[in-house]
């Protein structure tokens, strides 16, 4: 028998062995130790768990012995010494031991430490979990942030969230949000509130600004505003009670509505958007300056024109605007107006514009004499402001939001921030940079000095509007009043000659003609170059009554012609065997003593024009023709019409309206159904309406041009899940994951939580339909998308 007495225990073969198989409780008399209460079952060697061996090397030398008497091998013993060196450390000493490995930034070690611990008391001590969460956030590698979110969601499972801190979490949250990591930030942030640890608006605030910067993270930003929002609808916290004041500090304000706002509005998630707005009155958030154009952009993309017309005089009475929020104002306005096919109130903005720009340029050269001197000018703060928020090269450097970079700060320096006032100041920063990547998108008014002026982008869709519309008598109109408001430019260089010129090089001869008779009439004059070259297309086009009747009116206006134009014009009398003709053009053209030099520099001026890709109007209204779409303005009226049935709960006048729409051969899009996918789901229980929809756009898909985008399908997924339609459910979930869209698990598992905790749980029964077999094969399939099972 092998005694060792220094240590008071006695060790034979045969207990040795009885220990190794861990049949019995093998009990021993030693002296100077406190007899075992229990062995533990996972050790192949119980008893050495509980002796208070410090030394590892008499460990591994008893380990090695223990081998020798049982014939066990060195190679298949050591994976078991190791197990022992386990479960003979001290949980006490190996958190400190985890301090100290985080405190020499030996991460890999203090990750495997844990993980001992792990295996011996399940979690470490609150302080030790913490610092190990915040160290790894420090890191800010990938690698190790997604072992932080790791061990925050097994805390979780395990259901201790009491082993987290709310700044542990705020901090992650923050880290998560700053490396692009929306799905982590925003279920940290649902955690906290879960936990009722009430986040203040200033650090969730920070961490929604910087979600908002990517597609999915935009999403996610609206849902968790919406989200917390709720919490305080319909004044449901009691201000009055302070055991509310901590929810109270969670409750959202202007600055985070106007950041998930400004999110939605630049990956196009605008229906989200207006759904945020539509609830800002309930919660008791109140509207700045900024939130003002942010709405005139959700209501411009959903065609709530009403709404924008409404929201105009809001506009004109905020004292803080610059001429900056006024362009987007009124870019939104003239859009929404193109868009329905009003192009008369799009004239009347274009002509006030204008005439207001004319009247503050009087102003201002009136002014000039009394503050230049000898002349010069310098100019204003806010003429600099103006020109560098149009400058393209300031705004895209703003725009970019990984422009301005937020070094990080270490979790001790971030504690001590109590107030969370840096990150109060980094959502602000970041709104600002979202905002000018907002300004961008501007593209029909500009402002020089802060004066704004249509630009050509706007007159060239009104031209293509009118002539697609057949009014060329009102776009006549509108092109002689504009250019008399307009500066004074030379005759030839005037829109009136650049639309013709367009007109006549797409082949549109007899609008041209119209427009040019209509200038006649109301005593514009026109230059020679606009009868040249329509004379010439008219040739080309061998029209010899067009030729002829045009050809008197220049004579009429004493309009001179060049030389190509009558070469061109005798050629073609020539072809048509009309010698006399041919011959007294010849003479008249002799008699007026027609020179080259002027036929080559008119060539030169209308090969130039035609040619050029600058910004010149002719070149960009050839451009808008030729490669612009034609709008079904009809879909927008439609649309607005079954908005306004579907958001007063009159579902029955909604689908009389979208069987109207249809009739006239209107196309549905996806806002058409949103609007009464939304409309049906408000007032409950109109599952069965939703189905039919459903396969109605499945048809319309696969026979037209509508499209499925991520705002339908989302409410579709809501309302399918939330009726218990799972086969309709995965339906949807299939087309958004071959469209590469972003699903918000995490709704979805609280939802089927919350109103199907109990579906299908029970084994299957004996006896059931192929219907009822395949409605419970769906709920568990779905079940297991959203990571139930």
């Amino acid at each position: 028998m092998l005694s060792v007495r220094k240590f008071g225990y006695r060790f034979t073969p045969s207990s040795l062995a009885l220990a190794s198989l861990g049949g019995r409780l093998v009990k021993n008399k030693v002296s100077r130790c406190r007899p075992w209460a229990s062995l533990s079952h996972r050790s192949p060697f119980p008893f050495m768990g509980s002796c208070p061996f410090n030394s590892l090397k008499i460990q591994a030398f008893l380990v090695n012995l223990m081998g020798g008497f049982m014939g066990l091998s060195a190679p298949s013993f050591s994976t078991m010494a190791e197990r022992i060196l386990v479960q003979a450390r001290d949980p006490s000493r190996l958190c400190v031991e985890i301090g100290n490995a985080l405190d020499e930034s030996r991460f890999d070690d203090a990750w495997k430490l844990h993980q001992q611990y792990m295996q011996m008391e399940r979690l470490p001590r609150k302080s030790v979990l913490n610092r190990l969460l915040t160290c790894f956030a420090e890191r800010q590698d990938p690698e190790w942030l997604e072992k932080a979110y790791s061990l925050v969601e097994f805390v979780f499972e395990k259901d201790k969230p009491d082993l987290l801190e709310m700044e542990t979490l705020i901090y992650l949250a923050i880290i998560f949000a700053r490396h692009r990591l929306p799905v982590p930030a925003s279920t940290v942030l649902r955690k906290l509130v879960e936990m009722e640890e009430y986040p203040p608006v200033n650090a969730w605030s920070a961490v929604v600004a910087h979600m908002s910067q990517t597609a999915p993270g935009a999403y996610l930003a609206a849902e968790l505003v919406l989200e917390i929002g709720y919490l305080f609808q319909d004044n449901r916290v009691d201000p009055r009670k302070k055991s509310n004041r901590p929810l109270l500090a969670m409750k959202p304000n202007t600055i985070v509505y106007n950041i998930a706002l400004v999110g939605c509005l630049l990956f196009e998630t605008t229906r989200k958007a207006e759904q945020l707005l539509e609830v800002m009155p309930r919660v008791g958030v109140k509207t700045d300056a900024y939130l003002l154009i942010i709405m005139a952009h959700i209501y411009e993309r959903n065609g709530r024109r009403e709404d924008l017309k409404k929201l105009k005089r809001h506009i004109h009475e905020a004292c803080s605007l610059g001429d900056v929020q006024f362009r987007q104002f009124y870019n939104c306005l003239l859009t929404c107006h193109m868009n329905f096919g009003d192009l008369d109130s799009a004239s009347q903005i274009v002509l006030e514009l204008l005439r207001k720009a004319k009247e503050a340029q009087n102003l201002l050269s009136a002014a000039t004499p009394l503050v230049g001197i000898a002349g010069t000018v310098k100019s204003s703060p806010l003429a600099q402001s103006s020109k560098e928020s149009s400058n393209p090269a300031t705004i895209d450097s703003l725009g970019d939001p990984r422009s301005i970079e937020h070094p990080v700060q270490p979790y001790e320096e971030f504690s001590r921030d109590r107030n969370f006032l840096k990150l109060e100041s980094e959502a602000k920063e970041t709104l600002d940079v979202l905002l000018g990547k907002l300004h961008t998108r501007v593209e029909l008014v500009t402002s020089e000095g802060g004066i704004l002026r249509p630009t050509e982008i706007i007159y060239a869709k009104l031209v293509k509007a009118f002539l697609e519309a057949d009014k060329v008598k009102d776009l006549a109109e509108f092109l002689i009043r504009a250019a008399k408001e307009d500066v004074p430019v030379s005759t030839g260089n005037s829109a009136v000659i650049h639309v013709i010129n367009a007109c006549i090089s797409l082949g549109w001869l007899d609008q041209a003609h119209d427009l040019l008779d209509e200038m006649q009439f109301a005593g514009v004059r026109t230059g020679s170059s606009v009868y040249s070259s329509l004379l010439k297309a008219y040739c080309e086009a061998n029209r010899l009554r067009e030729i002829e009747s045009l050809l008197r009116d220049a004579r009429k206006a004493g309009i001179q012609l060049d030389s190509s134009c009558y070469e061109t014009m005798i050629q073609c009398k020539i072809l048509q065997k009309d010698n006399q003709g041919a011959l007294d053009l010849f003479k008249e053209m002799k008699e007026a003593k027609i020179s080259k030099s002027v036929h080559q520099e008119f060539e030169m001026l209308v090969k130039d024009c035609a040619e050029s890709r600058e910004a010149g109007f002719m070149a960009m209204l050839l451009e808008e023709i030729k490669e612009g779409q034609r709008v079904d303005c009809g879909v927008h009226e439609w649309n607005s019409v079954i908005h306004f049935f579907c958001r007063k709960r009159l579902m029955h006048d909604a689908e009389k309206a979208l069987k109207k729409m249809m009739a006239l051969g209107h196309v549905p899009n996806a806002e058409t159904f949103h609007s009464m996918v939304t409309g049906y789901a408000a007032i409950g229980g109109k599952y069965l309406e939703v189905t039919e929809l459903w396969g109605e756009m499945k048809v319309l898909a696969a026979s037209s041009s509508m499209k499925f985008d991520q705002e339908l399908l989302d409410s579709l997924l809501y309302t399918f899940v939330r009726g218990g339609f799972f086969l309709r459910a995965n339906e949807v979930v299939e087309m958004m994951e071959e469209g590469k869209m972003f699903v918000d698990k995490y709704k979805y598992r609280n939802l089927f939580l919350k109103y199907h905790r109990t579906f299908y749980k029970k084994k299957a029964p004996k006896i059931q339909t192929e219907a009822q077999c395949k409605r419970r094969e769906a709920a568990l399939s779905f079940k297991k998308w959203v990571g139930l099972v």
